[in-house]
């Protein structure tokens, strides 16, 4: 991991020379998305949230689409939590200790998993499950009556890709744990997000295509893999109107000038003998997704999904362009090939190997560093009366906040520098074809209307 991040940071050393003054003033995203600048944010739940990954993946969309905001994101899940707590304590020295004790301004809770105890819906074990889930709201208004509260219906047990065992479907139970959780939102006052209706389409999705591989989504029926967590983040951020773009640009090549320009400050934008070429700061970076080529599993959701519309909009469009075959490039590496029609109806670069999205994907490694040392601090703080311990506690929390810093550092707007290059005729053999060719490269852009 350390070559890694070493070889990253050579990237991105070359990548943010000297910025451009912007010859526009950029136009933000407009959007209501509820964390704000100094939000503190606690995940409160069982083993699924403990997992820290559809934490991790809400925690990297706001360090990638809002760099300038500093919001801190707090992991409060331990394995095996029901509404009355777990190993780790009673549930009001879980809330005291790993809630309350950050001063939170959001909280998200998800928990029902372990409350249904899998096996068939039972009424005293549902009552049982209301009654704890409606005491950790009102305990928690009580202490933080200003606190923004997000209760997420259970993510599903896995009852599509395989039979249920033993019937009938487990997931029933979370399905009218579901329901409860929408009316006591409704009836607190706060937001809810369904994490368990997203993900059963998925599946159902997943195993139309390919039954085998749809079993992989959610290995041990409980416990969703890295895609289905983004499934399950989606939900989350769309209950607090996450916007879908990164950047969104169009430029008029027949005029050489740039039409829109969102979350982006675009400069030396100009026609050359053989392309275009920009300059281009962003105010955002796309998703850190790994390579689909690498991951079989995010590839299948990323498939069956709406996420990389929902959230991963990072569009180019140029307008005007002669129908011909042009090369994109990006601080002087080749990004792909496409056609005129192709960029008139607009490309999503967040799909492609930027640069952009090479960043994003160090910020992924700082949060996965960050999340180790809070995870390590988590547990030791049960112990925190030992002196020792105490002292070790501070350390780590020292280690945070550097980590949290280099997350920030690293997620800063970067120069990037564009060409667009209409690619010349592979058989030059005769004069004709030079001619063709050299009329061509001298007509780029200049398409009449």
């Amino acid at each position: 991991m350390n070559q890694l991040r070493s070889a990253m940071f050579a990237l991105l050393a070359f990548l943010s020379f000297v910025r451009a003054l912007p010859a526009q003033e950029p136009v933000p995203v407009a959007s209501g998305f509820r964390l704000q600048d100094g939000d503190v944010v606690v995940f409160y739940g069982d083993s699924i949230t403990e997992q820290k990954l559809y934490t991790s993946d809400i925690e990297n969309y706001v360090l990638t689409r809002f760099p300038g905001r500093h919001v801190r994101f707090v992991n409060s899940g331990v394995g095996g939590d029901k509404v009355s707590g777990g190993w780790a304590g009673p549930i009001d020295l879980r809330l005291a200790r790993d809630v309350f004790a950050y001063r939170p301004t959001m909280i998200t809770i998800m928990l029902g998993m372990n409350d249904g105890y899998y096996r068939p819906f039972d009424p005293g074990i549902d009552t049982t499950y209301e009654d704890g889930y409606r005491h950790i709201v009102e305990r928690i208004q009580k202490e933080l009556p200003q606190v923004s509260l997000t209760l997420l219906k259970p993510s599903p047990y896995d009852d599509v890709t395989r039979l249920p065992d033993p019937p009938p479907a487990y997931n029933t139970t979370m399905l009218r744990f579901a329901e409860f959780v929408g009316k006591l939102a409704a009836e607190k006052h706060g937001l809810t997000a369904d994490l368990n209706r997203p993900v059963v389409e998925v599946l159902t999705a997943a195993k139309a295509g390919d039954a085998a591989m749809s079993e992989t989504l959610i290995r041990d029926r409980v416990h969703p893999g890295a895609g289905v967590h983004w499934v399950m983040a989606e939900a989350l951020l769309k209950a607090w109107n996450a916007p879908a773009v990164v950047t969104s640009v169009k430029i008029d090549a027949i005029h050489a000038k740039v039409t829109e320009a969102l979350n982006t400050d675009i400069a030396q934008l100009q026609r050359t003998k053989s392309g275009l070429s920009w300059v281009q700061t962003d105010l955002a970076l796309p998703l850190p997704f790994p390579p689909v080529a690498t991951d079989p599993f995010l590839a299948i959701v990323l498939q069956v999904s709406d996420l990389t519309q929902a959230l991963n909009q990072e569009v180019l469009r140029v307008e005007g362009l002669a129908e011909s075959t042009y090369e994109l490039q990006i601080d002087e590496h080749p990004i792909s090939t496409f056609t005129g029609a192709e960029l008139a109806a607009g490309i999503n670069l967040a799909t492609l190997d930027t640069p952009m999205l090479a960043q994003s994907r160090i910020v992924a490694l700082d949060t996965i560093q960050k999340n180790e040392i809070e995870g390590v601090r988590f547990e030791l703080a049960y112990d925190a009366r030992d002196a020792k311990v105490q002292a070790t506690v501070k350390k780590l929390d020292s280690a945070i906040e550097l980590a949290v810093e280099r997350q920030g550092k690293d997620a800063e707007p970067c120069l990037h520098r564009y060409v667009l290059l209409l690619r010349r005729i592979a058989n030059l053999g005769s004069d004709s074809n030079r001619e063709v060719t050299r009329d061509r490269l001298h007509t780029l852009g200049t398409r009449r209307q």
